[in-house]
C-alpha cells in the first residue's frame, strides 16, 4: 500500500509595506496524508472546516491539487483515500489554502514516485493562489519576499532575528481574499507608493541587522491596509493598541481578517490587550494564539 504524508506550515504575508510580496511562516500546521487503497476517492478531513471541505468533496482545494498533479505526472490510481489534518483557520489571512495546494501538490508527487525541485512546486501552486506571497514561505520556511518574473515565480529567503515571534489575534469574523481585494484600487497616489517603498526598505534592512526598533515604522502602509479597513471592524484601532503594548511591528494578516503582531518577548499581553479590545469596543469576538516562526516551511512526514 503506497502512502504519503506532509506537513506545511501556516504564514501570514504583506507584514504591513511588502504588500503581495513578503510573507512569513508560522508553527501552526496543516497534515495531508495520501493512501492508494479501493476505488474512486475517500476524504476524510479533521480539525478546522471539516463539514464545508468534506462537503466540497471534488471541489476541496487539497482534492484539486492533488488530481492535477497526478494527472500530470501520469499516475493512474484505482483508489485514493484523502486525510486531512485542519489546525490553520480559514479565511483568517493565515495561508490556508496556500498549505492546501501545496500538501496535495507535495504529497500527490510523493505518492507518484516523483520528486519535484521548489520551483516546480511553487510553480504548480501559483495557478491555485494567483500569487506567491503565502506559497513561497509555507513552502521554504521563513521570511521570504516573492515576485512573479517573465511568468514564473521568484523567491529568496531573508533572514530573520532568532528571537523574533509572533501574536496572531484571530477573529470568529471570516474575510474571503476575493472580497478583500475587490475594495483596492486600481491606481494609487504617486506619493503612497513612494511611502510603501520606503517602509519596506525599513522594514526588511530593519530584520536583516536586527535593528528591531526600525519595524514599526517599517510595517506601516497605505497600499492596502487603509482600504480594507472598512471590512473589519476596529481593525486600525486593536493595530494601534498592539503597537501600544509594545509591539515591534502590527498589522493586518495576509488579506485578513486576523491581526498580527510581531514581538521579541512574550507576546502574552500584547496578545490580551488587543483581543479584550476588540471585544469589548467592537464586538469581535476573537482568540489568541502565540507562534514561532516555521524556519522549515513543507516537511514530508512520510
Amino acid at each position: 500500500m503506497k502512502r504519503a504524508r506532509v506537513r506545511v506550515p501556516a504564514s501570514t504575508a504583506n507584514l504591513g509595506s511588502g504588500f503581495d510580496t513578503l510573507g512569513m511562516a508560522l508553527t501552526l500546521y496543516n497534515e495531508v496524508e495520501l493512501t492508494e487503497e479501493g476505488e474512486g476517492l475517500q476524504l476524510v478531513v479533521e480539525g478546522e472546516g471539516k463539514a464545508t471541505l468534506e462537503r466540497a468533496g471534488t471541489q476541496n482545494l487539497v482534492v484539486r491539487a492533488i488530481q492535477a498533479t497526478l494527472e500530470d505526472l501520469g499516475a493512474r490510481l484505482a483508489g485514493l483515500k484523502v486525510c486531512q489534518t485542519n489546525r490553520i483557520p480559514l479565511r483568517r489571512g493565515l495561508g490556508s489554502s496556500a498549505a492546501a495546494c501545496l500538501g496535495g501538490i507535495a504529497a500527490a508527487a510523493r505518492l507518484a514516485g516523483v520528486e519535484l525541485s521548489t520551483d516546480e512546486i511553487l510553480a504548480r501552486a501559483l495557478p491555485f493562489e494567483g500569487h506567491p506571497d503565502n506559497i513561497a514561505p509555507a513552502l521554504m520556511g521563513g521570511l521570504t519576499a516573492s515576485a512573479i518574473v517573465e511568468g514564473r515565480v521568484v523567491s529568496a529567503r531573508v533572514p530573520v532575528p532568532e528571537r523574533l515571534r509572533a501574536v496572531a489575534v484571530i477573529p470568529i469574523l471570516e474575510m474571503a481574499t476575493k472580497r478583500a481585494r475587490e475594495v483596492l484600487p486600481k491606481q494609487v497616489p504617486f506619493q503612497d507608493a513612494v511611502f510603501n517603498l520606503n517602509r519596506l526598505a525599513l522594514l526588511l534592512a530593519g530584520l536583516v541587522t536586527d535593528r528591531l526598533d526600525l519595524l514599526a515604522a517599517g510595517s506601516e502602509d497605505r497600499l492596502h491596509q487603509p482600504y480594507r479597513a472598512g471590512l473589519l471592524p476596529g481593525m486600525e484601532a486593536i493595530i494601534e493598541e498592539g503597537r501600544r503594548a509594545g509591539a515591534l511591528a502590527a498589522f493586518l494578516s495576509g488579506a485578513g481578517s486576523s491581526l498580527l503582531a510581531l514581538v521579541s518577548g512574550d507576546g502574552e499581553e500584547i496578545g490580551r490587550l488587543m483581543s479584550e479590545r476588540w471585544q469589548r469596543e467592537f464586538g469581535i469576538e476573537n482568540s489568541v494564539r502565540l507562534l514561532e516562526i516555521d524556519r522549515q516551511g513543507l516537511i514530508y512526514l512520510e
